[in-house]
């Protein structure tokens, strides 16, 4: 990872996201669009780009660097579960729901597997695919729950086993210990479906940026919240990885990963179960803007 590479990648970013700005304003990209593409990332692409990122030659360093993935993001994951609990009490109690779900689930699966790969490579992005699963874990039992009663077990347990993006991690991981070769045109076909992943869902950020009002963000609980998700929780994941002498590519993608945005899920969630949903939408579109500064600044600081 360098300066260069670096600048070009988020000097990529900005102009996609500057580019779904435009086509939503011109209403080229009318409002089902958001719909539509966040479907098409979650069903297609984001899962192909994911299988994509499995196929390499595997070892033992691969899989002894699986387990110690997973365990930091496990950890990363219960951390999250008690800042939520103990940071917004004094919020009201319909923000509060949206602060605690903005907390303990991010943007990471949606940008964060892009920009894994831009700066670290398929092995990152391979890499970031098995962080996300505790997240993903979390994001259908207890981040559900803070806006409706828990879920049971079974509902979760399914809705985890069948997401595309995990479906796509066990194909992915069965792939690469078999070391199974692909048909040519199908292993194209993933590869090349896979590489749109930045372009849409970069595009698909923008167009969620241009419906909010600049001069509306100014709210002492989204600076506060942006603080927390953009910097203090990374800032706290990247200390202990130094202070255990985790691998830096290890170490890079869970400080990475951990300083993404809030989820577009947020805002969803939010409006369907009586969330402050104005407040959700200025979350995300903050904490999305302003990465666009601080994951460059984690980038250096990795």
């Amino acid at each position: 990872m360098n300066n260069g590479n670096l600048i070009n990648l988020q000097g990529m970013l900005f102009l996609l996201v500057a580019a779904g700005v435009i086509l939503r304003k011109k209403d080229i990209l009318p409002e089902g669009a958001k719909a539509i593409l966040t479907d098409l990332v979650i069903y297609l692409i984001l899962p192909c780009n994911i299988i994509s990122s499995f196929l390499i030659e595997f070892n033992m360093d691969i899989l002894k660097g699986f387990a110690v993935i997973l365990g930091i993001a496990s950890l990363i994951q219960v951390g999250c579960l008690v800042l939520a609990k103990v940071l917004y009490n004094g919020e009201p109690a319909r923000r509060k729901k949206v602060l605690q779900y903005g907390t303990v689930c991010s943007n990471a699966g949606f940008m964060g597997n892009p920009i894994a790969e831009g700066v670290y490579g398929p092995e990152g992005l391979m890499y970031a695919s098995i962080f996300l699963v505790p997240q993903r874990i979390v994001m259908w039992s207890a981040g559900v729950s803070y806006f409706t009663d828990s879920p049971d077990r079974k509902t979760v347990v399914k809705k985890v086993l069948i997401h595309p993006c995990i479906v796509a991690v066990y194909i992915g991981v069965l792939l690469m210990v078999t070391q199974l070769p692909l048909p040519g045109f199908l292993e194209n076909t993933i590869r090349s479906i896979g590489s749109c992943t930045t372009t849409v869902s970069m595009v698909l950020i923008g167009t969620i940026l241009a419906e909010v009002a600049p001069g509306s963000f100014l709210d002492r609980g989204i600076i506060k919240y942006t603080f927390f998700r953009l910097f203090l929780i990374p800032l706290l994941v990247y200390a202990a990885c130094r202070l255990f002498h985790v691998d830096p590519l290890l170490s890079g993608i869970s400080v990475l990963l951990t300083g993404m945005p809030a989820g577009s899920t947020t805002a969803i969630l939010a409006a369907k179960y009586d969330g402050d949903y104005i407040f959700a939408t200025k979350c995300v579109v903050v904490t999305t803007l302003l990465s666009l500064v601080t994951i460059p600044l984690w980038c250096l600081v990795l």
